[in-house]
């Protein structure tokens, strides 16, 4: 299950007390003040794991408290001090503060590791009060409470291209044609109702990875159908590839529609390099193939590639023109 927004409440451990204890040794009717210091409480660190996808384990538990500091003892001995928890989370989470919304951490880079909270300070021992006038003080500090924050995790994937169109434009089926990820396929709209990522194997050991997001209607930035909830997902992506059923009525309609959508999301998003793929060419006899083959869309630079996930006819030209943006040149 694909899981990409997640609320935990997270709290360093709070300091160990420190201890009132006196030297007690033979010989010695009268030792001084030696109570040593709390340890301090464990602190809670976020790192990105390549090897997650997806915020599921956040929906079980919600709450990560880092282990207390140990109380001080005698003999001046120092309390040992409270674990440290990391939290991992796949790589392009942001976490942010649940109250403000501001975002505090960006997990973009795998194995990088960000200090959350900070546990509490132990406190100190009475041997640290001894003064002239007060040799033998009977008390000690207490320990400090950890940080605590409630969090929001959002996870937006981070792939090299991502498949922009309407549902049932085909991006489930090119996705399973160019890698070995294996999303659900039917002949009807909205089948994919979660981001997919494959890996795409390329010549030469080359590689990239792919995200498709459930099919963008009209209306998709505003909340209509499940576009809303997924576009995020392409906002860290290189390049866009937007995927428009060939058999369409109105295909210049259908591009203005989708990079609409994209601008009222995010302008940024809409200023991404893209690729202009017209899918399903298999439903074309060859007049109507060489017709498309020549196929300009208006307002925009981007190539046109007519290609079919279900014949192969077009899709080596497709993942050269995709390598070609990837590799910066545009």
């Amino acid at each position: 299950m694909f899981i990409d927004y997640a609320e935990i409440l997270i709290r360093g451990g709070r300091g160990g007390d420190g201890a009132v204890a006196f030297r007690r040794e033979k010989y010695i009717p009268k030792g001084g003040p030696a109570g040593g210091n709390g340890g301090k409480g464990g602190d809670v660190f976020i790192v990105a794991d390549p090897n997650l996808h997806t915020l599921l384990d956040f929906r079980y538990k919600k709450d990560y408290f880092a282990q207390d500091g140990k109380p001080g003892g005698s003999s001046l001995k120092d309390g040992k001090g409270g674990e440290n928890i990391i939290i991992r989370v796949p790589p392009g989470t942001l976490i942010k503060n649940a109250e403000t919304e501001e975002v505090i951490i960006d997990a973009d880079t795998p194995g990088k590791q960000h200090l959350l909270v900070k546990g509490g300070k132990g406190g100190k021992g009475n041997s640290n009060f001894a003064t002239p006038t007060n040799q033998t003080p009977r008390f000690a500090e207490k320990g400090k409470s950890g940080e605590q924050i409630k969090v929001i995790l959002e996870l937006k994937l981070i792939a090299d291209l991502g498949l922009v169109g309407f549902p049932n434009a085909g991006k489930s089926t090119l996705i399973s044609a160019i890698s070995e990820a294996k999303p659900k396929i039917a002949d009807y709209p909205f089948t994919t109702l979660e981001p997919n990522l494959g890996i795409v194997r390329y010549k030469n050991y080359n590689s990239f990875t792919v995200a498709d997001i459930p099919g963008i209607i009209e209306g998709a930035s505003e909340g209509k159908g499940l576009g809303l909830q997924f576009l995020r997902h392409i906002e860290r992506t290189k390049i866009l590839l937007f995927l428009i059923d060939v058999t369409s009525e109105n295909i210049q309609k259908d591009y203005k529609i989708l990079i609409n959508e994209l601008k009222q999301y995010s302008p940024l998003l809409a200023e991404k390099p893209a690729i202009i793929g017209l899918s399903k060419a298999d439903l074309l006899d060859e007049k109507e193939l060489k017709k498309f083959k020549k196929k300009k869309i208006r307002n925009t630079d981007a190539p046109v590639v007519l290609f079919s996930s279900a014949s192969g006819y077009g899709v080596e030209e497709l993942l050269e023109t995709v390598w070609y943006y990837i590799s910066g040149n545009y």
